[in-house]
Formats: C-alpha cells, structure tokens, sequence
C-alpha cells in the first residue's frame, strides 16, 4: 500500500454528502506544492490506509498520474460514529527536514509479570525523507525489574540523520516490582488524606 490514487475534490458536492457517497475529503500540503490541493478518496481505501499508516507515515499519494511523496500529517475522525472526516498529507521534498513522530511498539508485554510502565510512545523529530521512520518495536521479553529505556538507548535513534526533539535521557518505557508501586500509591494517598 505505498501507492494511494486520490482525485481533486469535487466542490460542487459538500464534505457531507461527499462523504455519504463514499468518499473522503482531504488536502496535501507544503514541500514542493506551491498551494494546497484539496482531494478526496475512496472511503474504503482511507479505513484501509488508517488501519496499516499513522501519522508521521511515509507514503506515496497518486494524483492525475503524478506520483506525490507525502507524510500522513493529520486524520479527524468522529469517535462516536468512527467515520473519517477528513485526512490532511505533507508533501515531501527530497532535499528538506520534516518534522514527523517514531511510533514505539512494544512486543511481548505480556510476558511482563511486573509493572511495566510506559511514558513515551511517539517521538518526535525531524529527517530528511528519506531518512523517516515510521516506527521502531522494541521487544521487552527478558527485562526484569529495575530495566529502563531512555530514548538514548534506542539503536536507531543514533544516526546523525535524525534529528530528534526530545531529549535524549527522557525514558520510554520501564519495569518496576508491582509491590513497591503499589505501596508508592498507597503512601501518596496516605499523605494527601
């Protein structure tokens, strides 16, 4: 699914009953495009391209047969109903940074019979786009209590191309004795009685 076809939006039809007819409204922006492009896309495609990108995703977006490199920027989606409003794309220009957001993903968590907690599960930072990276899994099978991981501790997060926007002793993720937390809360509600 690298390769999105989307068409210029029909204005003559509102976002509404646009969306009624399946299809979805949205717009690229930025990079190389000297003005937004509104679009819109087949409903179906957008709920499959949600369930496989998030945001910050690299993609490419096919527009009257051009090939357009975009970041999935923004999707506005009614939580009630789950229907897709609208989903917003960065175009991408080979020669210049974009800021964007790793998505961290954790494997194995249920082997985890501890306290496993989680501060940080996007990062951002900034890359050209080539050098984006839409997530990064981090397998926690075989930590024991005590383990911690900084976003400096992550491999990929080294490479001198990204340019991360966060600061690099920030913990992502960390395993604590599910006894001590416990006493922790315990104390803390304690102390505010």
């Amino acid at each position: 699914m690298n390769a999105i076809n989307v068409e210029k939006r029909d204005f003559s039809i509102k976002a509404k009953q646009l969306r009624r007819s399946g299809m979805i409204p949205g717009s690229i922006f930025g990079g190389p495009l000297p003005d937004a492009i509104s679009i819109q896309m087949e409903e179906g495609v957008a709920f499959k391209l949600l369930r496989r990108k998030r945001e910050g995703s690299k993609l490419n977006l096919e527009l009257d047969g051009q090939l357009i490199p975009v970041q999935l920027k923004e999707k506005m989606i009614n939580t009630l109903s789950n229907e897709i409003l609208d989903i917003s794309f960065q175009a991408l220009k080979a020669d210049k940074k974009v800021n964007s957001v790793i998505h961290i993903v954790l494997k194995n968590t249920e082997v985890i019979t501890e306290s496993l907690e989680v501060m940080l599960l996007e990062i951002p930072y900034a890359a050209l786009p080539e050098d984006m990276i839409d997530t990064i899994t981090i397998d926690v099978n075989g930590m024991g209590i005590g383990s911690i991981i900084t976003v400096g501790d992550i491999p990929e997060l080294a490479s001198e191309k990204i340019e991360l926007q966060v600061d690099k002793e920030e913990i992502v993720l960390r395993i604590r004795d599910k006894n001590a937390v416990a006493r922790n809360a315990i104390e803390q509600e304690a102390a505010q009685a």
